[in-house]
């Protein structure tokens, strides 16, 4: 009976130590930040061939290159819309991003001319399609045409209208100003570590990062119609230069993202989960709000259009009007608000700062604290 027992028991142990083992390790994944990088076009969709390059194959391993290096980060965990010659659906991009709750979205393209045009782009979502922006939108949202189900799939779309164009920006306009931060980490990279040309940040009216509820970006890494550059985007060299730049850019971005959240989830001691009464740290002369969205379009500051979110308000900033959660002169009351917007969706909700009607540095804000 005890010999019978014992392997028994060890069994049981075995067993409940292998079951907690998979929940931690489930539970650390799911608190990974999450990237997802889309390679450009695909299979019968060959993007541009300019100079008889590939955009197709060239955007893949540029995208594979900024994978393998992300991967390199056990906090991050990298997510392919596509990884081989295949052609996927625009809107089946989005809803691969979507369906992982990720964090950040990069479609990486080659550019195409009639001149010799050259020179890095990245693209954030927006309603300025005039010029070439218009132009770079119509190419990349006339692969929809290549779709079986594009009437259905995006409701009557027509690349080729201005007004369609104008109005596809709606879904993802609260995450703009992040994705801001990233295109301009992008393009700086480009130009401080890469060495190449910047033709800078742009916004269009691109179904790729229409339906991403997640900060967004597409790049473009450089003209293949442009003689040199397409030789250059053509070797194994100049594509890891460009994905080294764009892979910096991602890692700079969530750093700063930490930064601005205040403590890495991923490293707290259990003896640090009982739970304290915090003080409150008081701020004279300073109120605090916390930033949870940025939109062209004017909503109500209600609490009914921000997700329960209490205390808000609205304010314009040119054509943008940004809402904020809270009001207050405890900067610990503040961070329990980030915390409880990040907790109901708003993932880059930040604090700002006020004197008077003046925003301020927060860190300048903390430096007024009287001792």
């Amino acid at each position: 009976m005890q010999t019978t027992l014992k392997p028994t028991i060890v069994f049981l142990s075995f067993l409940f130590i292998s079951t907690l083992t998979s929940f931690t390790t489930l539970s650390a994944q799911e608190d990974k930040f999450v990237v997802v990088l889309d390679a450009g076009h695909g299979g019968h969709d060959s993007g541009n061939v300019g100079n008889g390059h590939s955009e197709k194959n060239i955007a893949l391993k540029v995208t594979l290159e900024v994978g393998k290096e992300l991967e390199r980060n056990p906090d991050i965990k990298v997510i392919y819309t596509r990884k081989t010659d295949v052609f996927v659906e625009l809107h089946e991009r989005a809803n691969i991003a979507n369906r992982a709750d990720a964090d950040l979205f990069v479609s990486i393209h080659c550019n195409a001319h009639s001149s010799q045009a050259s020179g890095t782009e990245t693209f954030v979502l927006g309603e300025k399609n005039t010029g070439r922006n218009f132009e770079v939108a119509k190419k990349e949202n006339e692969v929809i045409f290549l779709e079986d189900n594009y009437k259905e799939n995006y409701a009557g779309f027509d690349p080729s209208s201005p007004e369609s164009t104008i109005a596809i920006g709606i879904e993802q306009e609260v995450y703009v100003e992040q994705s801001i931060v990233l295109a301009r980490k992008i393009e700086d990279n480009f130009i401080n570590k890469a060495k190449r040309k910047s033709r800078g940040l742009k916004q269009a009216s691109l179904l790729v990062i229409r339906n991403t509820y997640m900060p967004s970006v597409l790049v473009e890494v450089g003209f293949l119609t442009n003689n040199s550059e397409g030789s250059y985007l053509n070797t194994k060299a100049g594509q890891s230069k460009m994905a080294s730049a764009i892979k910096t850019a991602i890692l700079d971005y969530k750093k700063e993202l930490d930064l601005n959240v205040g403590s890495h989830i991923l490293h707290v001691d259990a003896e640090s989960m009982v739970e304290t009464k915090v003080e409150p740290r008081i701020i004279e002369g300073v109120i605090f709000k916390v930033q949870i969205a940025a939109s062209s379009r004017e909503l109500e500051a209600k609490s009914y259009n921000f997700k329960g979110l209490a205390d808000i308000s609205r304010e314009q900033s040119g054509a943008v009007y940004k809402y904020y959660s809270g009001h207050t002169s405890d900067y610990n009351k503040a961070r329990e608000l980030q915390n409880e917007a990040k907790l109901s969706g708003y993932s880059g909700a930040f604090i700002v700062a006020y004197k008077g009607n003046n925003k301020i540095a927060v860190a300048d804000a903390l430096k007024t604290e009287s001792n």
